[in-house]
């Protein structure tokens, strides 16, 4: 096979996010994307590759399962199973990949139809142990977690999300698809340092605009401690309301779970 004819992965990706500052790559600054391309540089021993990542994180926030485009203009990798390996060997701990496939130069991880699902998670009570920080928000106040759950399913359905989009301009697109939304008791994650109930927020949808489902979070933690009525809750269901939300929930209980390319 000769040099310089491009080749097509992709490979799937999860990471903890607490110490970086998100996926792109900054100056200066640790990201995900920065030690995901330094490993795969030492890996190829060449610089003859890009990746295109199916969405940025921000600073703090982990991944459990995303997927990153590969193109490598050099070689195909032989053994895919053999790269994998030595990957995650070089890799850092907090950053493993999952697997790798081949793809084809039509396809595009950008354009390409995504379902995400988003996790946080968060308690109350009495204050968790403090390696749950990384994964997981502490409230200092009681949440009425019931209210909390009737909330969050009214956020299904395709709806104009204008107070849940950060710092919305005149043409930006504000209404899309919550396919699914609801909080629960957490028992995706745990471990023995955690506290003894913790709770999830679900949500999935083909689009989130940026900080959109930490504006959710904020909006429900506003509701569980009474600073938010449900009737104003409601309100800000409908763009045209013109709601504008200040409370952005932590990111360091934000999990990006799961991304499907369908």
């Amino acid at each position: 096979m000769p040099f310089n004819q491009r080749h097509y992965y992709i490979i799937k990706l999860q990471y903890l996010g607490f110490r970086f500052h998100g996926w792109q790559k900054q100056p200066n600054l640790p990201t995900v994307e920065r030690m995901v391309q330094r490993t795969l540089r030492f890996v190829f021993d060449h610089s003859n590759f890009k990746i295109l990542a199916a969405g940025r994180t921000d600073a703090r926030v982990s991944v459990n399962e995303t997927a990153i485009e590969l193109f490598l203009d050099d070689e195909p990798i032989a053994d895919l199973e053999e790269f994998i390996q030595e990957f995650n060997l070089n890799l850092p701990s907090d950053i493993r990949a999952l697997g790798i496939q081949e793809t084809t130069a039509d396809f595009n991880i950008i354009q390409a139809a995504k379902l995400k699902e988003y996790i946080y998670l968060f308690s109350h009570g009495e204050k968790f142990h403090p390696f749950c920080a990384s994964l997981m928000v502490y409230m200092k106040s009681q949440l009425d977690i019931e209210l909390m759950k009737t909330a969050a399913q009214m956020f299904i359905g395709e709806k104009d999300f204008w107070s849940y989009t950060y710092k919305p301009k005149a043409e930006t697109i504000t209404t899309s698809v919550v396919d699914s939304c609801y909080i629960e008791e957490n028992h995706l994650f745990t471990a023995s340092f955690f506290p003894e109930k913790s709770f999830c927020f679900r949500v999935s949808g083909k689009g989130f605009k940026r900080h959109q489902v930490r504006l959710m979070m904020g909006a429900l933690f506003d509701l569980g401690m009474g600073k938010l009525t449900l009737k104003k809750f409601e309100k800000t269901l409908d763009g045209s309301n013109k709601i504008h939300l200040s409370h952005i929930a932590p990111s360091s209980g934000l999990i990006l779970y799961k991304t499907d390319l369908i």
